[in-house]
């Protein structure tokens, strides 16, 4: 919930994309140099929206802050993209433009980055269930990486770097036994769940893969969770890992080269949440620090870091706009509010969008909260409290949980709602029947489509019976 509601027209600006604004005559939102309205009409609602020049601005900026923390302990860090947050050809293309490797988790999100010509050696491989076929794939590739999941990978790895005749890079995943704080289904360094293995397998397993000549050992990986605020989680994964590095570096021979702590870093959705958000350089610092201390206390040299970043970078850089359908309101009664005392609101106005959880799953999966505005104009009426909802038939469709709106929110008005670059489209549906809108981006040079959206008649077209009208009958 936003805590400041006395002007429920402004934009936050560590929610919103920092180029977003309004415009001073009409108070229409901007995004780039191109008016909420424009958006709408050239491409439909509803729409994602990236600004090109802030991903990139994200990106640079989160490069530049861990490259230099790694030099300051004396080493060198790669920075992933995670591409499972958002991928296309042109984020690929945007992300490796501006030095960052791209990781990716499937056989199709390698053949995007593939596709975009990011440099097959800057690509990491993830994935709990690799397929041979996919293994292939991105071995004869010459993908830089493959993180190994599973005592099974290992066996297939190897013999598909045998058979291209190459010495395959490997990391091995693992689970420190630290998670962030956040929700279950984010958390993903368990020990009950399907990533990786556990720590305290990493010698048996790094033994195997040593056994083999055609791969190549270069360190471990651990991702502790999900919109992760504090340095915590990541210290003290982080020295369980380093903890093991004698024992492997026994076992090979010489020093384990390179440590990856995976991603994760938080991001303010609401701007109660950018109170908590830490300085990306302060994030930075601590996480060299950790790593500097870790290889002082078990005497190893510091490792080569990688990181794997993805909402961090292009969530901020994404917006959604709908159009209103219809409004609600529905009395509250009692501690059922479920409002802040201090607003003192009898009734929440329901405002129906033409989207909801085909285009953003994540409330419904995690109770994520957005925030939202009117992007066509301002307005002077009370602020009401709302709750933004899809037209799928489901009650859980839900895209803002609470927020405050202008009381005279109507149907035809355009919404933006902030920071969905990430985990947006990349988890889109077509349930009940919704396409899938288009994802366009914006800069200080325009707006272009990107990724095409999906027609009533693509879906038909999946069905093996359906015909355009006027095409014969098949036999």
């Amino acid at each position: 919930m936003t805590t400041d509601v006395s002007d429920p027209n402004e934009l936050d600006q560590r929610v919103f994309p920092p180029t977003a604004r309004r415009d001073p005559e009409t108070g229409e939102l901007r995004l780039g140099v191109v008016s909420a309205s424009t958006l709408i009409s050239q491409y439909g609602s509803p729409l994602y929206v990236l600004d090109e020049d802030v991903a990139r601005a994200r990106a640079r900026t989160i490069r530049v802050a861990l490259e230099a923390e790694a030099e300051r302990i004396g080493t060198t860090a790669t920075v992933y993209y995670a591409g499972k947050a958002l991928l296309c050809i042109d984020v690929a293309r945007w992300m490796s433009e501006e030095g960052l490797a791209v990781d990716v988790a499937s056989g199709g999100e390698l053949a995007v980055a593939l596709a975009a010509g990011v440099d097959p050696s800057r690509i990491g491989f993830h994935g709990n269930n690799k397929s041979e076929q996919e293994i292939g794939r991105a071995v004869g590739a010459g993908v830089g990486t493959i993180v190994i999941d599973s005592e099974i990978e290992t066996e297939r790895v190897a013999a598909a770097a045998r058979a291209a005749g190459i010495r395959q890079r490997v990391r091995l995943r693992v689970n420190s036994g630290v998670h962030a704080s956040t929700h279950d289904y984010l958390a993903t360094a368990h020990e009950d769940q399907k990533f990786g293995q556990p720590l305290s397998d990493a010698p048996r397993l790094v033994a195997a893969i040593l056994a083999h000549d055609s791969l190549e050992f270069v360190g471990l990986h651990c991702h502790i969770g999900s919109q992760i605020f504090a340095a915590d989680g990541f210290r003290e994964s982080a020295r369980r890992l380093m903890a093991v590095y004698p024992e492997l570096a026994r076992l090979a021979g010489h020093s384990i080269p390179e440590l990856n702590l995976g991603g994760g870093f938080g991001i303010a959705y609401t701007s109660a949440q950018a109170e908590d958000v830490p300085a990306l350089a302060d994030v930075a610092r601590e996480l060299a620090d950790m790593v500097a201390d870790g290889a002082r206390e078990f005497e190893v040299p510091v490792p080569h870091l990688a990181f794997e970043p993805g909402r961090i970078v292009i969530g901020p850089a994404g917006v959604t706009l709908y159009t209103v359908g219809t409004t609600k309101p529905v009395p509250l009664a009692g501690s059922d509010a479920a409002a802040p005392a201090d607003l003192g609101h009898s009734e929440r106005l329901y405002v129906s969008v033409d989207g909801g959880m085909s285009d953003n799953a994540r409330p419904a999966l995690y109770g994520a909260d957005y925030q939202v505005r009117i992007a066509n104009r301002t307005s002077g009426a009370d602020p009401a409290l709302v709750r933004v909802v899809g037209k799928h038939c489901e009650a859980g469709d839900i895209v803002v949980h609470r927020d405050v709106l202008p009381g005279d929110v109507r149907a035809g008005d355009t919404l933006v709602v902030a920071a969905t670059g990430a985990y947006c489209w990349s988890l889109a549906s077509n349930y009940n029947h919704l396409p899938r809108p288009p994802i366009v981006a914006v800069s200080g040079r325009g707006a272009r489509l990107i990724v095409h959206g999906e027609t009533e008649d693509d879906l038909l077209a999946k069905n093996v019976s359906w015909r355009p009208e006027g095409d014969p009958p098949t036999a």
